[in-house]
């Protein structure tokens, strides 16, 4: 399964949700690829030591000599988990791969090779719809929309699927929307049950029952490199992700 975790919004959670689904994924066992899309690199930072890391995911959608299996490591303490971590850098990619005749192409050819070793590759994309979310939809799958319990929650969400049916009708048929997770959920406020309604109208049964409550151990645990299970495994968030990768497995 190659999940790409996707929304052109920013703010509404990608980086924790892919940080966290794979932690989830690798504490059951399941040999766990997180590919970090999103040139802020806050996936790979969690995982990896800066210094720790040479070349990165640039490397290998920018060079055809460099593989996506030289630029993965393994996550220090966490049993089958392992990063292909991003960098800056990547934000030239765009202008890199402008005309190229491949260039929606990249990262599936890449993960080819690499399918057979992991059960579960999770994408990390960044908070836009280009040419790199592009990639990770052909790429994938299936695809995971996290959807802020906001006012403007369902904004731009259009165009996402939108782009995910053009990807379907021509360059990936076999994508599937796995569903849509609630995050900086309260669910004291009556905002955020009008949202869930909103949300639910739109995508039905694809909505998890699962949501993910705002928390302050969820912002914290990246700036100490730990996922929400050994950061704080007995915290709210902890227990939301866990129930979280149960469901999806139980979907696919």
């Amino acid at each position: 399964m190659i999940l790409a975790i996707a929304n052109q919004k920013g703010g509404v959670g990608k980086t924790t949700t892919a940080i966290n689904l794979a932690a989830a994924m690798a504490s059951k066992g399941l040999k766990t690829l997180l590919v970090d899309l999103d040139p802020q690199a806050n996936s790979s930072l969690t995982f990896l030591e800066p210094g720790s890391v040479g070349r990165n995911v640039y490397d290998a959608l920018a060079d055809d000599e460099v593989s996506l299996e030289e630029v993965t490591y393994k996550v220090p303490g966490i049993d089958c988990l392992w990063v292909a971590p991003s960098s800056i850098s990547l934000a030239k990619i765009e202008a890199k791969l402008i005309g190229e005749i491949d260039s929606y192409y990249r990262l599936q050819d890449r993960l080819a090779p690499l399918r057979g070793d992991y059960e579960y590759i999770v994408i990390d994309t960044p908070p836009a719809l280009g040419i790199i979310t592009v990639n990770a939809l052909v790429a994938a799958s299936h695809l995971l929309i996290p959807i802020q319990s906001s006012y403007f929650a369902l904004e731009g969400t259009d165009d996402l699927l939108e782009t995910v049916d053009k990807i379907k009708a021509r360059a990936n048929p076999e994508l599937q929307i796995l569903g849509a997770v609630l995050t900086l959920f309260d669910k004291r406020t009556l905002l955020s049950r009008d949202i869930r309604k909103q949300v639910r109208a739109v995508f039905g049964d694809k909505l998890f029952a699962t949501t993910i409550s705002k928390s302050v151990r969820l912002e914290e645990s990246p700036a100490y490199r730990e996922s929400i299970f050994t950061y704080a495994p007995k915290s709210s968030g902890a227990f939301e992700y866990y129930k979280l990768s149960e469901e999806i497995l139980s979907r696919v």
